[in-house]
């Protein structure tokens, strides 16, 4: 109330005042202006229009404290998120990391055994190849033997034939007559 009698008092000393005639008169316009204008504030105040006011300023205020408060809940609920999916990354990332060390495991181990099969297989096929070539040996010399025998007993014969007379053919043969007949019997 202080503040609007200074503010009064201040305004009946301006220029404008003085020259439109006696302020405190229903002919003076500002004077008019003036009332009407504390009216209007006693009014307002009459009505409870500054507790209005305030109330619907408290209920804002009241409204934009649960928003925030409901932006902190969402914030720590996103926050408690990312961890947890932060924690679910880490997890398939070790996981995975395992699972590259196994298959690495298994593919080092398979191609040991492959190695050591692969020995296996050239060891049999070696053995194989030195028993083929054995078998090549004593077919080879047996087949020259035989070729031996064959010319020995064509030449013994040739020289046998060129040696022997008419005679000595009959004494062989019965001699071999009487030595198959003595086994015989």
């Amino acid at each position: 109330m202080k503040k609007l009698i200074a503010s009064l008092v201040a305004l009946s000393a301006t220029p404008a005042f003085a020259a439109g005639g006696p302020f405190f008169s229903l002919y003076n316009t500002n004077f008019v202006v003036l009332l009407a204008f504390i009216v209007f504030i006693g009014i307002l105040l009459k009505v409870g229009a500054p507790g209005k006011l305030t109330g619907m300023l408290d209920a804002r205020a009241a409204q934009i404290k649960a928003e925030l408060d409901e932006a902190k809940a969402l914030r720590e609920e996103a926050k408690a998120l990312l961890a947890s999916y932060d924690a679910k990354q880490k997890e398939v990332q070790e996981q995975s990391a395992r699972i590259i060390a196994s298959a690495k495991e298994e593919a080092e181990a398979a191609a040991k055994q492959a190695k050591e099969d692969l020995k296996a297989s050239i060891a049999r096929r070696l053995a194989a190849a030195e028993d083929q070539i054995a078998s090549a040996e004593a077919s080879a010399l047996r087949q020259v033997r035989e070729s031996a025998i064959s010319v020995a007993v064509a030449a013994a014969g040739e020289v046998l034939a060129k040696q022997a007379s008419a005679e000595s053919a009959a004494a062989s043969i019965d001699a071999a007559i009487a030595q198959v007949d003595a086994k015989f019997h």
